[in-house]
């Protein structure tokens, strides 16, 4: 009964954070018939000054931290982050009537990381007193850069290749379309690397990850304190709920889409933060036996690994992938994998116990 209670009071705190709580409020304007609506520059502008926030963070948490301790750790973050979105693109986004592009977005934001999860799990180490690495927060960026451009990259590459299968060259040379595809029909790079290669480029040049990189580079590369801390930083909080009052709204036009398939989204939530922070122990536990990367180091890289982003990856993937349903997506991340992630903690905490 108190494991019960426990939950459902975690997901009503979240259901009164302002990513979820805005999310809703902009789901009800669309159900009452709103005319309210932000205009598409303005709308641009927000999801571009919430990147560059983003990646100036995470750029100066890098700055500020060792590079030869660090090393290890992030590029297990970044493996952990590619594996997650690798592994929802063979289960949530294979399911049978979930939206290919809907199932790798999911996948996506799971893959990317919740600060404010972070934040939970560094503060329950610091109230039982074990110790870890200054540079946590610095592998945060690696670990979900790296899965949100794995999710928009494949995403990008499964419509490139569906949309050349609808119409290509038959072996007469005319074009006929929805035609199948035979080794004689389809060119050598159709589906081939370059047209990965091409995919590749055309996401790093996308406006929401562009921004994302540029901050990152600035955070690492200069020192924009001043601006940060005199700009970017107060307005972010006031930016993100204006993004989730429309994602909101788009949210609710598109919710009789996942009518038939809301049991897949259900069981992924529940049980993606288990596996995932699994994994991140795991990775964890390589970092601890190679370079003696300390026990609350390996629990918070298993926390991050089990959270789903609520602040980077919701305007990454509407400004990289529009044609996503953010019913799904956000939903099923800040709704379901939010809480699931913030309660598996102690598990990941008993486990460094037991193996380390």
């Amino acid at each position: 009964m108190d494991i019960i209670l426990t939950i459902a009071s975690t997901v009503l705190e979240q259901l009164q954070k302002p990513t979820l709580a805005f999310l809703i409020a902009g789901m009800m304007l669309a159900a009452l018939g709103s005319r309210f609506e932000v205009p598409e520059p303005v709308y641009k502008f927000i999801v571009i000054l919430l990147l560059l926030k983003v990646g100036m963070s995470s750029g100066i948490s890098i700055s500020n931290s060792e590079f030869i301790s660090l090393l290890v750790p992030a590029v297990g973050a970044a493996i952990v982050g590619i594996a997650i979105v690798l592994l929802g693109n063979r289960t949530l986004a294979r399911w049978r009537g979930v939206s290919e592009v809907d199932g790798l977005a999911t996948a996506g934001l799971f893959g990317a990381v919740s600060a404010s999860t972070l934040a939970a799990g560094m503060a329950i180490l610091d109230d039982t007193g074990v110790p870890y690495e200054g540079f946590i927060g610095a592998l945060y960026p690696f670990m979900d850069i790296s899965a949100l451009v794995t999710a928009i990259a494949m995403a990008k590459v499964s419509a490139a290749r569906r949309a050349t299968s609808t119409v290509i060259l038959s072996g007469n040379g005319t074009l006929a379309a929805g035609a199948p595809r035979t080794a004689d029909a389809v060119p050598d790079d159709v589906g081939g690397s370059d047209l990965v290669r091409g995919i590749l480029v055309d996401t790093f040049r996308s406006p929401a990850i562009s921004a994302l990189v540029a901050g990152l580079a600035l955070g690492v590369l200069s020192e924009p304190d001043t601006v940060y801390k005199s700009f970017y930083e107060p307005l972010f909080r006031g930016l993100l709920s204006i993004l989730m009052l429309i994602m909101g709204m788009e949210a609710w036009t598109r919710f009789a889409e996942l009518r038939n398939v809301a049991h897949a989204y259900v069981l992924y939530g529940v049980t993606a933060p288990i596996i995932h922070g699994l994994m991140g122990f795991g990775v964890g536990l390589i970092a601890h036996e190679l370079t003696g990367f300390s026990a609350g180091g390996v629990i918070l890289l298993a926390v991050m690994a089990a959270s789903s982003s609520d602040i980077s990856g919701p305007p990454t993937i509407r400004g990289a992938l529009p044609e996503a349903n953010s019913s799904a997506y956000v939903g099923t991340s800040t709704g379901l994998g939010t809480p699931v992630a913030i309660l598996s903690i102690p598990f990941f905490v008993a486990l460094a116990d037991m193996l380390i």
